[in-house]
């Protein structure tokens, strides 16, 4: 079908569904007398005029100012999309049996006998344009034998990616027929929309994600990350090692499996804090949808995290920042966490450090007075990014991302089991991470993000020394000028030997000191 004509085709869908609303809202027996009553009556109306072109300005400002904060703060539009799209999983129809299977065999290029000795062809889970099935490799790969196979379902993804192409081409007219839609900049919104959604389905980059997050959580015993199974992942098929779980929210079902849910609670917000401000690299959409526990024997109880698609990621000012500032908040220091955020950029260079100090204690102290059971940390971290709004200042999306899905970790760990102190967990490993920031650990990577440059000053200093020893000879025009630059030659030769001998010393040093912290 060309391009074209599938999107007025789709365009005149969109239309047909609208008038099909007000068709079925129209009472039965006399649906087309009663639409034409409603014309006529809202065209008669003496103040149908006067009301549309009252609204009309009102409607026009805020649509303005609506699309201008999606533009400037994308993520708000990326939690309700995805949102939207996890409530209506459950109303999407999973394939047939048969087509299930010909959509696997497809998606791997072979018969389905030839990799598996059985393949649960009804899946155990339908979600919005994909699937998961169960299956029992006939050979181990890694040591797995049960696998789980998250199988997209390429009809309705090619849907999806039809009405976005509709969503670009509409704003893409609007943005040549309206100022206004150049000024909000409509083609750039829906670019960032369709990418955004397209990235959920981009089950490559999902498996990614999750062996990355395994590699994190190498060896950590309060959670399993399930293996990716490279040679069975394709552009719609995402195949990794089966896990029998629980979903976090399901109580009745951990107290018969003898999970203890205090513990579970308090890893809950351990892990989710470690995964965005330690290792910077978390979910975006975190909430209990995503996050199950184990049911197995040698596993039982360990939180497993779930849907790695949408992920985000923090970079390492952003990170230092946070934990930095979260630490100094909870110690009350105001006043350094105003020149942190002054240093971050975060204000205008021109906003007093003393305001802004005060309003961060404005905001902050009201928690710390509250009672221990009810203080919320999630509830600080927001004051901690957002108190900058009255300077006109900012923090990125990514920040305020991460401070919402530590926010949902709370809230589900609180739900698992009210008595959980979460405030002095967070405040534990907030902590414990800023100290290893600024201890030998601290020093020991700062180095390590240093030498892929000094490997390329390093062979360049005797080639800079020469230069500079002749450029100095050329000066020295008299015997004075020449014997005092040979008494200068000689004491930088003294200090920079002195200076590789402490260098020798302390390196012994600190590497003795590692290998003794390593053991």
């Amino acid at each position: 079908m060309p391009p074209l004509f599938r999107r007025l085709l789709l365009l005149y869908h969109a239309l047909r569904y609208g008038a099909r609303l007000i068709w079925l809202a129209a009472p039965p027996g006399r649906k087309l007398h009663w639409m034409i009553e409603l014309v006529g009556r809202v065209h008669a109306s003496p103040g149908s005029a006067r009301g549309v072109h009252g609204v009309l300005p009102a409607l026009g400002p805020l649509a303005g100012r609506f699309a201008k904060a999606l533009l400037e703060r994308p993520e708000l539009a990326s939690a309700t999309l995805h949102d939207a799209i996890d409530a209506v999983d459950h109303l999407e129809a999973p394939l047939p049996p048969h087509e299930s299977e010909e959509a696997l065999a497809r998606a791997f290029g072979r018969p389905l006998a030839t990799l598996f000795s059985a393949v649960d062809l009804i899946p155990v889970r339908s979600g919005f344009a994909e699937q998961t099935h169960i299956a029992r490799l006939i050979t181990p790969i890694n040591g797995h034998r049960e696998v789980a196979i998250k199988l997209l379902r390429a009809g309705q993804l090619q849907q999806i990616g039809d009405e976005l192409a509709l969503l670009r081409w509409v704003a893409r007219w609007l943005e040549k027929l309206s100022g206004t839609a150049r000024r909000l900049r409509l083609r750039a919104l829906a670019q960032t929309f369709t990418d955004d959604l397209l990235r959920r389905f981009d089950l490559r980059a999902e498996a990614a994600n999750l062996s990355q997050t395994g590699h994190h959580f190498e060896g950590d015993p309060r959670l399993v990350v399930p293996n990716v199974i490279w040679d069975l992942c394709t552009n719609h098929t995402l195949t990794m090692q089966r896990i029998d779980t629980l979903p976090a929210s399901d109580l009745r079902g951990l107290h018969a499996h003898g999970v203890k849910l205090a513990p579970l609670a308090a890893h809950i917000v351990e892990v989710v804090t470690e995964q965005a401000f330690e290792h910077g690299f978390f979910h975006a959409t975190l909430d209990a949808r995503r996050v199950r526990v184990s049911v197995e024997a040698d596993s039982l109880g360990r939180l497993v995290l779930a849907e790695f698609s949408i992920m985000s990621s923090l970079s390492t000012g952003e990170r230092e920042f946070f934990v930095h500032g979260a630490s100094a908040l909870f110690q009350q220091d105001y006043g350094r966490l105003a020149q942190l955020h002054r240093e971050a950029g975060h204000v205008p260079h021109d906003t007093r450090a003393e305001l802004l100090e005060a309003e961060l204690r404005t905001r902050a102290e009201a928690h710390f007075a509250a009672a221990p059971q009810e203080r919320s940390a999630g509830a600080l971290f927001h004051h901690l990014l957002h108190a900058v709004h009255p300077f006109d200042g900012a923090v990125s999306g990514r920040l305020a991302t991460a401070q919402r899905s530590f926010q949902q970790a709370e809230m589900l760990a609180r739900a698992l089991h009210p008595g959980v102190d979460t405030w002095n967990i967070a405040r534990r490993v907030v902590v414990e991470i800023a100290r290893r920031d600024v201890d030998h650990r601290g020093w020991l990577k700062r180095i390590s993000r240093e030498l892929p440059h000094l490997a390329h000053m390093l062979p360049r200093v005797p080639q800079l020394a020469v230069r500079y020893l002749q450029h100095e000879h050329d000066r020295a025009r008299t015997p004075g000028q020449q014997a005092q630059l040979l008494v200068e030659i000689g004491r930088e030769y003294r200090r920079t030997r002195a200076l590789l001998w402490a260098c020798a010393v302390c390196g012994g040093i600190l590497g003795a000191g590692t290998m003794l912290l390593m053991r």
